[in-house]
């Protein structure tokens, strides 16, 4: 059976900042350093002692401090993809929220999603976040592991979610799987039927009120 722990880093200084986050490095605030100890807790009394165990993160500063909780308590070495990272925003990385805000172009209700350009300079579209993912997911789903630690941003964890229950990449123009920062996603194959579940999506109890939906 492999489980999979879909992590969201913990609350950084951008999110108290109002800034934008994408591929903008911000930091854990003393309150993210608390919660992702205590993803690690919870990780580590999930998983059995001497268990086949990886902790797979964005390389994103924020997603690194807290896969490092992790890692310490289940004693491995944090493996970095960059292709785990957060949608780039480009020119808006950094900046106010309010500033994206107004020159923010929404994507059309219909036509092409995954190519639509916000109006930032620099920055990803959907369908390139996606199929980086896609790709950093095809390759940790090949590895032969029973628990692995997936820890990466708001907007990822969709595509990390819709690769792992096999969602072709020309149906993810609409998904959306909304969850909180800090929060665990967990995902799980069985032996016999080769099912893959979501088991629970963005679980924040092991955290305490203050929560941040966001990059």
């Amino acid at each position: 059976m492999r489980t999979i722990y879909a992590v969201t880093h913990t609350e950084a200084t951008h999110h108290v900042d109002k800034l934008v986050g994408g591929w903008y490095d911000s930091q854990l605030t003393p309150a993210g350093r608390r919660d992702a100890a205590a993803v690690g807790r919870v990780l580590r009394a999930e998983i059995p002692a001497g268990a086949d165990v990886e902790v797979i993160s964005s390389d994103s500063l924020r997603a690194q401090q807290t896969a490092e909780k992790v890692s310490d308590l289940l004693g491995v070495t944090t493996v970095l993809d960059r292709r785990l990272r957060e949608k780039s925003y480009g020119e808006a990385e950094g900046r106010p929220r309010q500033w994206l805000d107004r020159r923010f172009i929404p994507p059309p209700a219909t036509g092409d999603r995954m190519g639509h350009y916000e109006g930032m300079r620099g920055g990803e579209t959907r369908g390139e976040c996606a199929q980086r993912v896609y790709a950093a997911m095809a390759e940790i789903l090949a590895r032969d592991c029973e628990y692995q630690i997936i820890v990466t941003h708001g907007f990822a964890l969709t595509f990390v979610i819709a690769a792992w229950i096999k969602m072709p990449f020309e149906a993810l123009g609409s998904v959306s799987f909304r969850v909180a920062s800090g929060s665990i996603t967990t995902l799980r194959e069985d032996d016999f039927y080769h099912n893959r579940q979501v088991v629970s999506l963005g679980d924040t109890r092991h955290l305490g009120d203050t929560r941040h939906l966001g990059t």
